[in-house]
């Protein structure tokens, strides 16, 4: 294997030579952030190769590389969240890949075991509250499920990944036994039905519906950076806890993504993911997108780096997402809508 400074080297040529390549990459992704265009020039500017988009929600474009088969024309899936990218894999819609370069920067715990996915950028599963009312937050995962906060929490809908990654990750760490009886804890303690997306949990600690909230460190690092209506006006009213701190650690999500399994071009591919994990890439993620760099050592945006240090939850998330289908039947048997 290359040592650390070959890898740093042979990134910084790849991302500075330019048109050093030729031809398409044809890129499948449900990032949805008009932010990312940044990327991509950049990526056609450095290497030559012309990006061609079709964008969509991860479930559609995983049924369409289905129904294409081997004349998929897809080089790359991109999206968020693990649970995702596992189905991808389950689906054969992946193909492992042989990168030094991936493989020195991304930490085994946010890759496929089987080189079929990396992780390129996170988001951390945090737990927000109202300042004035909540004198004393929970701290854990655990506690959002205590009796004290009866009638306090909104968070999302079973159906969303990001409430089926932080279940999945207690069942790998407790046991299904004990994870249904977190998230039936968690029902008892909901001041509404789960609804919208994370911003609108926010909301609701603005609006006073919830004192609680979970939500993705990235939609209130947008409402620090830029205006977002509903919350960034009352900012000073959030407070925060990285749950689990002496414990596991704070829950992750991650963006990624991996070579399509029939990719046309896939070289070219596999350039693109090595692009994803240089410097110029992680620093774009944090700073355009208010999201944590995977790369140990790339920088962090201010306003992100203001949230604060947390110790992050080291576990694979590979054997996270193994555990959606019993997160699913738990959600069932809880009751959580």
């Amino acid at each position: 294997m290359k040592t650390s400074t070959c890898i740093a080297a042979a990134l910084t040529a790849m991302v500075a030579t330019t048109a050093a390549a030729e031809g398409v990459l044809n890129l499948y992704s449900s990032r949805h952030y008009d932010t990312d265009e940044r990327l991509y020039s950049d990526f056609e500017a450095a290497t030559g190769i012309t990006i061609n988009r079709i964008e969509g929600n991860a479930d559609e474009l995983i049924a369409r590389m289905q129904a294409e088969g081997q004349n998929s024309p897809a080089d790359i899936l991109l999206t968020v969240d693990s649970t995702r990218l596992e189905r991808a894999k389950a689906a054969g819609l992946f193909q492992p890949i042989d990168s030094a370069i991936l493989e020195e920067r991304i930490p085994a715990s946010l890759q496929d075991a089987d080189n079929q996915w990396f992780g390129f950028s996170q988001r951390a599963r945090v737990l927000f509250y109202d300042k004035a009312d909540v004198t004393e937050p929970p701290m854990t995962y655990a506690d959002l499920a205590d009796p004290k906060y009866k009638g306090m929490v909104c968070i999302r809908s079973s159906t969303n990944v990001y409430s089926q990654s932080i279940l999945s990750a207690l069942i790998e760490h407790l046991g299904e036994e004990a994870a249904k009886e977190w998230a039936a804890g968690v029902v008892a303690n909901f001041a509404r039905a789960p609804q919208g997306g994370d911003t609108d949990q926010l909301r609701g600690i603005v609006s006073g519906e919830c004192d609680i909230a979970m939500s993705n460190t990235y939609y209130f690092g947008r409402a620090l950076r830029t205006p977002v209506d509903g919350v960034s006006e009352k900012i000073d009213m959030f407070g925060w806890v990285f749950p689990d701190q002496a414990g596991n650690g704070t829950h992750v999500n991650i963006s990624g993504g991996g070579v399509a399994a029939y990719a046309p071009n896939r070289e070219n591919a596999i350039k693109f993911l090595e692009y994803l994990a240089s410097d110029q890439a992680q620093d774009y993620f944090s700073a355009g997108n208010d999201e944590y760099p995977v790369v140990v050592g790339a920088p962090i945006a201010e306003h992100v780096k203001g949230l604060g240090e947390f110790k992050a939850d080291d576990i694979s998330l590979s054997l996270v997402a193994k555990n959606l289908a019993a997160a699913q039947r738990i959600f069932n048997e809880v009751g959580w809508e």
